[in-house]
């Protein structure tokens, strides 16, 4: 679990050991010798860092590590919709993507929807964009759900599959927890996060959620 120790690694962690499969978090220490760290491992899950300013340097690096430990099985936490020329974080992922793909290894890409713990339904909600926006949101378990179905069973080599649980507006979300949402100005904290509001609130995010269903065999 390369980048392992924040909610989306502890996610996939948990779901791996719910299956008896050992996973083994790695985190910005062990970058000093990554090649090492990765050696014995059968495959590795890769999580950039969020808003990484040269995310495909950190995959090139990853993928130089794994093809040198003879780790053949890479799976790549990417994002819904990656390329997107209006939020350049996407870009780096879509960039990012093109480089598993022709890594010679044997990869499987996953693109979840926004979390749906990224909001805080238990009080107010204040929205830098429209809370009328179409989302695909994705639950965190199960990403980790989908996660360990891709890194311990056959037939996802050379597949990319979009994740949500389930299609929604915040202001849904927010109704159903019985709770206010307001939109509010954009806080300006980071210019990649200023050019992300701006496309959700023109476009949303929206991710199907058939595929989901389909690889953890739901109804």
């Amino acid at each position: 679990m390369i980048g392992g120790h924040g909610k989306t690694g502890r996610a996939v962690c948990a779901a791996l050991a719910a299956r008896e499969v050992e996973a083994a978090p790695l985190g910005r220490a062990d970058w000093t010798d990554l090649a090492a760290a990765v050696a014995g491992c059968e495959a590795a899950y890769v999580i950039a860092p969020n808003l990484h300013p040269d995310e495909p340097a950190y995959v090139s690096a990853v993928i130089t590590a794994l093809t040198a430990s003879g780790v053949g099985r890479v799976v790549h936490h990417s994002v819904a919709s990656p390329y997107v020329p209006a939020m350049p974080h996407h870009l780096g992922k879509a960039v990012s993507e093109d480089l598993v793909r022709r890594s010679g290894l044997a990869w499987t890409i996953l693109q979840p929807g926004a979390y749906l713990q990224n909001l805080d339904l238990t009080g107010p909600i204040d929205l830098p964009y429209s809370p009328d926006a179409p989302f695909g949101f994705l639950d965190l378990a199960d990403l980790g759900r989908a996660a360990a179905v891709v890194l311990t069973e056959p037939g996802h080599a050379g597949a990319t599959y979009e994740l949500a649980t389930r299609v929604a507006t915040v202001r849904e979300l927010a109704a159903e927890a019985g709770v206010p949402v307001r939109r509010v100005d954009d806080p300006g904290t980071h210019p990649w996060l200023s050019a992300m509001f701006a496309y959700y609130d023109a476009h949303g995010l929206p991710v199907g959620t058939r595929v989901l269903q389909a690889l953890l065999g739901r109804a």
